[in-house]
């Protein structure tokens, strides 16, 4: 459990019936932040196919794939993945999350990056996180700031949300100062 009334686990193919509920109950709260998706996306068979590939790509070693569930029910309640993993001179990730609509605030996201840093530190080896966010996703940035991230920069352009290029600004989180291979 990483908070009260919700676990992370692994993602497996029998959350994409789930995982499709979740998406189409919070789509509308999400547009703002997310990729322009396709209807399909929304579905059962979309999500399968979507978690087959996250899968193809834990078993390759550049991503772990997380889900979130409300304890009481096993429904999904929001997502967060640590992907493109470079190990190497580099050792580092990017994560990527999000909660459900009416579980914000309730400490979920923060308590997941918490795990997955500790997971990336001390399972991987990696020497940080990073993500980015939106320059106005003034909630996010605050869950990142309260996980002990640290703003570096300003990406132009970084990322194709609800139809445009827009701006992100760039967090890290670094998490040991050891050399690689540990």
């Amino acid at each position: 459990m990483i908070v009260d009334g919700v676990e992370m686990r692994g993602l497996g193919p029998g959350d994409a019936a789930g995982l499709a509920e979740a998406f189409a109950r919070n789509r509308a709260y999400m547009a703002p932040f997310e990729p322009v998706r396709p209807e399909d996306f929304y579905t059962e068979q979309g999500q399968r196919a979507r978690i087959e590939g996250m899968l193809a790509e834990q078993d390759a070693g550049r991503m772990v794939p997380y889900v979130l569930v409300a304890a009481a029910t096993g429904e999904p309640v929001g997502a967060i993945n640590l992907g493109s993993i470079a190990l190497g001179p580099l050792c580092s990730g990017g994560v990527g999350y999000w909660v459900d609509r009416a579980w914000h605030g309730k400490g979920v996201a923060t308590a997941a990056l918490e795990e997955v840093c500790r997971t990336a530190r001390d399972d991987l080896g990696l020497h940080r996180v990073e993500a980015g966010t939106l320059l106005d996703n003034l909630a996010s940035q605050r869950v990142l700031a309260k996980a002990g991230f640290e703003p570096y920069g300003v990406a132009p352009r970084y990322l194709h949300i609800n139809g445009a290029w827009r701006d992100h600004r760039l967090f890290q989180r670094l998490l040991h100062d050891a050399p690689p291979g540990r």
